[in-house]
């Protein structure tokens, strides 16, 4: 499904009133202009991988007899190895690999038959994350391309700083489109957490007041249990939820704050409620702001110390984070034995709020 539309590409030889057509998947960042690829002839692609060229970036000289001659080759069933564009275009261009090295003429006339274009043209991120910095040298840098998981392209807020390049395709939109679709709904979100965080601050709703007998009722148990599993989902909510209502292609550097203010509003609330020990609910909330400042930390020697550097950071994480959930469930058991909570007790007390 993911590839469902992607041979509409193929619609570009129908373009004839057009000479040259350099076809460009969303996720390409420019670097500089490329205008010399309109000089490159009836079909120009560049090899990522040593053997298959990649169709994120390919330059084509319009022709109707192409266009049907290739719908024709979709109609018999011409081989496709990924059932997208990407495959059949492989299969239609087998030589390509053959071919000889597009240079540009000095002149700015249009060259005939097929080329491989330089790597310059595709640089794929994943190389800059292997250096962390570019290290191509056939070629001019041109384009970056970001062919990695659906839900880590460049223009997810999360993408960064998991992939240090997401800022640059941020800067771009900044400069070329804006966020204004975006930032009302970031700050309507900002004003809800704060008011929540301002809310849970003044009051603490007391459920050891919900239900008080001092008798222990063989109820206890079952009510512990039932108490952990919404506590832990509580938690779980807290930290999920403001994640996925955050516009997704809001800029990193005002989503990730968005996603700490949410989490941490909606953790106040879980606090409040269940009586918990706050560093014990917030350890994750520090956690995740270590690591997107171990993940962001700038001078890296490559991209091999900056992974060693974030597997040592969350291997000393984990233990803490365990220990966090351990004391969570325990001070529930506490708060149950202390009060010996009845769900139901007739005589329940009105006041559910304590103001300090």
């Amino acid at each position: 499904m993911r590839f469902k539309l992607t041979l509409n590409k193929l619609y570009a030889w129908s373009l004839v009133s057009y000479e040259r057509v350099v076809m460009l998947d969303s996720d390409n960042i420019f670097l500089q202009n490329t205008d010399e690829l309109f000089q490159c002839g009836q079909f120009c692609a560049v090899f990522i991988n040593p053997c298959i060229f990649h169709t994120g970036l390919f330059v084509l000289q319009p022709s109707m007899d192409v266009f049907k001659n290739m719908l024709h080759e979709l109609a018999v069933g011409r081989e496709n190895p990924d059932g997208a564009d990407q495959g059949f275009l492989a299969s239609y261009f087998p030589d390509l690999l053959d071919q000889p090295m597009f240079h540009p003429p000095a002149n700015g006339t249009k060259l005939e038959g097929t080329y491989r274009l330089p790597l310059g043209y595709q640089m794929d991120a994943s190389y800059y994350y292997l250096k962390l910095r570019w290290s191509i040298p056939c070629g001019p840098n041109s384009v970056i391309t970001f062919p990695s998981a659906p839900w880590f392209k460049p223009w997810y807020w999360w993408s960064w700083p998991v992939l240090p390049l997401g800022l640059s395709w941020h800067e771009q939109r900044r400069e070329n489109l804006g966020y204004s679709s975006e930032i009302p709904v970031a700050l309507i979100q900002a004003v809800l957490y704060v008011g929540v965080i301002a809310v849970t601050r003044l009051a603490r709703p007391s459920l050891s007041k919900m239900c008080y007998n001092r008798r222990m009722e063989k109820s206890t148990m079952f009510l512990l249990s039932l108490l952990r599993v919404v506590a832990a989902w509580s938690i779980l909510a807290a930290y999920t939820i403001p994640f996925f209502i955050i516009p997704r292609t809001v800029h990193p550097l005002l989503g990730w704050p968005l996603y700490l203010l949410g989490s941490f509003s909606l953790s106040s609330i879980v606090i409040n409620i269940f009586l918990l020990h706050p560093l014990s609910v917030l350890t994750t909330w520090f956690g995740i702001i270590g690591t997107l400042l171990v993940m962001s930390f700038p001078w890296y020697l490559n991209g091999v110390v900056r992974a060693l550097a974030v597997f040592v950071y969350a291997f000393c994480c984990a233990p803490l984070i365990w220990a966090s959930l351990v004391k969570t469930m325990s001070s529930l058991q506490v708060l149950v034995e202390r009060d010996a909570f009845r769900l139901g007790e007739p005589n329940q007390n009105a006041e559910f709020t304590k103001l300090y």
